[in-house]
């Protein structure tokens, strides 16, 4: 995901600093942590960006947006991009940063798409299929559930899709009629 010039310049700067100090997972964690924040709470970008709220609370805020354990790297990325006026960039940062993070160490987020919720023994034999045609690669896994599949399931591994529902198989056969 392409998100930014300078919160990419931003991100790069961080993970060296972390790779210097042995703590690129742990922000990575607290980048999740943050990015979350931003997802789950829209109103936290607007306070970010608003000149009225102090550098304090600006400060507080997005440490409380890391979780309850924070390193020191990420205390002191948060003083720099206050410093620097970029909190507005923050939670680009952070996406820039998991990114970053994922690329570097051959991680693949892998998504589960499902029509209902997936009996363990399924979801079991979906991820050891997708863990073998990944090879070499550490994969986060989720799931999901869709009833608009009508059955079957969609796997989502970073941009590659595959589609075992049945409605992709209806939506295919509908335009074989088509083309006919």
């Amino acid at each position: 995901m392409d998100n930014g010039l300078i919160p990419r310049r931003y991100a790069k700067a961080l993970y060296k600093f972390a790779l210097e100090h042995k703590t690129t997972a742990a922000v990575y964690d607290e980048m999740k942590n943050v990015a979350a924040a931003f997802e789950s709470a829209p109103d936290l970008q607007k306070t970010l960006a608003n000149p009225y709220v102090g550098y304090a609370d600006k400060a507080s805020l997005l440490k409380a947006a890391a979780g309850e354990k924070v390193e020191n790297d990420y205390l002191g990325f948060v003083k720099l991009i206050l410093d620097m006026k970029r909190e507005e960039f923050a939670h680009l940062m952070a996406l820039s940063y998991i990114d970053l993070y994922r690329e570097e160490n051959k991680i693949s987020r892998v998504k589960i798409t499902s029509a209902v919720p997936l009996p363990e023994a399924e979801s079991a034999k979906l991820r050891a299929m997708v863990e073998k045609a990944f090879p070499g690669r550490t994969l986060e896994f989720s799931s999901a559930v869709n009833p608009e599949l009508i059955g079957g399931f969609v796997v989502d591994v970073d941009d590659a899709r595959m589609d075992a529902s049945i409605s992709n198989e209806i939506e295919q056969l509908r335009l074989t009629l088509i083309t006919k």
